[in-house]
């Protein structure tokens, strides 16, 4: 099940599917997030990068995609780059040689550095346009109503549900204004913001396993 909007296909694994162009658009993946907090001595769990490059290649070979763009934070920082991940990544690339891998750099990719070339993810500057999507990191508030899609990350967008019985649930959360759409974070141990329902024209609920318009 999805939702669908502006010519993409809003996922319940926190993914735009574009499918006359079979590609997948995902949003910060701050692979060695969780290997940079360890580094600096805090106990966090291990396993991160794999579960999300294990949940991605899933992704991926279901719709069959040709190409990948990562609207940016691939990689989480300079404590992030190890000869592990690294490794990982490109065993990860190898299953796939045929996809096309693009990362839009965002504020922490400044930071991290582009992964090596021979991992296989050719980085580039945002704007990254696309058949009438623009990719960005944190795209700038459109002039306008005309335009091409801005699809962006950075915000880690998440919504508060609540209960009858007081219960709450915070869930990731597709956030839709005029031709903007802003993806929730696809990474694992990333955190998330949550969003005021009023600065968007729909915000659109993600369980994981389904997604649902949230009411105005």
């Amino acid at each position: 099940m999805s939702y669908n909007h502006r010519g993409l296909a809003l996922l319940p694994q926190r993914a735009a599917w574009q499918a006359e162009t079979r590609t997948l658009w995902i949003a910060d993946l701050h692979l060695g997030k969780a290997a940079s907090f360890r580094a600096l001595g805090q106990p966090v769990p291990r396993g991160t990068t794999q579960e999300n490059l294990r949940r991605l290649g899933a992704l991926i070979d279901a719709h069959a995609a040709r190409r990948l763009v990562v609207l940016g934070d691939f990689l989480h920082g300079r404590l992030a780059r190890s000869s592990g991940l690294f490794a990982q990544l490109r065993e990860w690339r190898a299953a796939r040689g045929d996809l096309d891998c693009i990362v839009v750099r965002g504020n922490h990719d400044a930071r991290a550095g582009d992964p090596p070339a021979d991992c296989g993810f050719t980085s580039v500057d945002e704007p990254f346009a696309l058949n009438g999507v623009e990719g960005w990191h944190d795209a700038p508030p459109p002039g306008d109503i005309d335009g091409p899609t801005l699809l962006s990350g950075h915000i880690h967008p998440v919504a508060w549900l609540s209960g009858p019985g007081r219960d709450r649930l915070r869930l990731p959360v597709f956030c839709l204004r005029g031709r903007e759409i802003v993806l929730p974070c696809f990474g694992e141990f990333t955190g998330g913001h949550a969003v005021d329902p009023r600065d968007w024209g729909q915000l659109v609920v993600t369980t994981g396993t389904r997604v649902f318009a949230l009411p105005p």
